[in-house]
């Protein structure tokens, strides 16, 4: 218990404990109501807890029957096939992996237009700060729409919506990193008569790296919301967010959990896989934390 594994896993096991009362108390009503058309009476406890537990459709699954659920849609299926949980994973994963890449782009290149440019810096900075007032799933359709009007499709129009929400926190992060460096240093590569495009490469930028790296997390992950936030105005037949439409129109609750549960994962897989990026990067430049 003094690590990171023992706190862990009793949070894990609250939260399982949790979610099966939940269940219980959730799904009793309807079940009750099959044993009053069925006419059956004094039900034991324990028949009524096992029956809420195995509902088809509940309307809060248990953690087993989502479990099972991510099994056979993950495992089960082929991942070419329309029910393979893989198979949306995939093209979601797409989805934000170009969002995020455009976004970060977009970012660092706005990041230093602001902090080499007083103009930009008084003029940009509040636009790009209310940008992020809209809600998306109000600006999410209005993209869809305008790029479909001039021929853009697809993948990209979903991408876009992943760029919109991650470039933010990557802009905001740049913009602290490159300026963090202390007079005193900036004052010495003027000494040293520098160029301002040395006093980046050499100075800011290795500044901004850990900033960098930071929103970057918080950047993929709003990409991935993005990403399945795209999918929804578009109909989109595939994706997870494809998955958590299909799932609520039709009432398959376990299908909208397992897809949760998968877009959770995906989202703490992407966001390890940055941090580990960081922590070889910073242990090259010397500066391993």
């Amino acid at each position: 218990m003094s690590g990171t594994a023992g706190p862990v896993t009793v949070v894990v096991l609250a939260i399982f404990a949790l979610w099966y009362v939940s269940a219980v108390a959730l799904n009793t009503p309807f079940q009750e109501g099959i044993y009053e058309r069925a006419k059956q009476t004094d039900v034991p406890f324990s028949q009524l807890v096992s029956d809420t537990l195995a509902q088809e459709r509940p309307v809060l699954p248990a953690p087993h029957q989502v479990i099972e659920e991510i099994y056979k849609t993950t495992f089960l299926k082929k991942i070419t096939s329309k029910r393979s949980l893989v198979f949306h994973t995939w093209i979601t994963l797409s989805t934000t992996l170009l969002g995020f890449v455009i976004g970060t782009s977009l970012g660092i290149l706005l990041a230093i237009g602001i902090v080499h440019s007083r103009v930009l810096d008084k003029s940009l900075m509040p636009w790009v700060i209310s940008s992020q007032t809209i809600p998306i799933l109000a600006i999410a359709p209005m993209i869809i729409v305008v790029l479909n009007a001039v021929g853009i499709s697809g993948l990209l129009p979903k991408a876009m919506i992943s760029t919109y929400l991650s470039f933010f926190p990557v802009t905001v992060g740049m913009v602290k990193g490159l300026r963090s460096p202390e007079i005193i240093h900036l004052d010495l590569m003027h000494t040293y008569s520098a160029t301002k495009l040395q006093a980046f490469w050499k100075l800011r930028f290795p500044y901004a790296v850990p900033y960098l790296f930071t929103s970057m997390k918080i950047g993929i992950a709003a990409s991935l919301v993005g990403a399945i936030v795209g999918e929804l105005p578009t109909g989109a037949v595939a994706g997870l967010g494809a998955r958590l439409l299909a799932g609520s129109y039709y009432g398959q609750t376990v299908q909208i959990w397992s897809a949760l549960l998968m877009a959770a994962f995906l989202a703490g897989s992407l966001v390890a896989f940055v941090g580990f990026v960081e922590k070889i990067t910073l242990k090259r430049m010397g500066m391993d934390r």
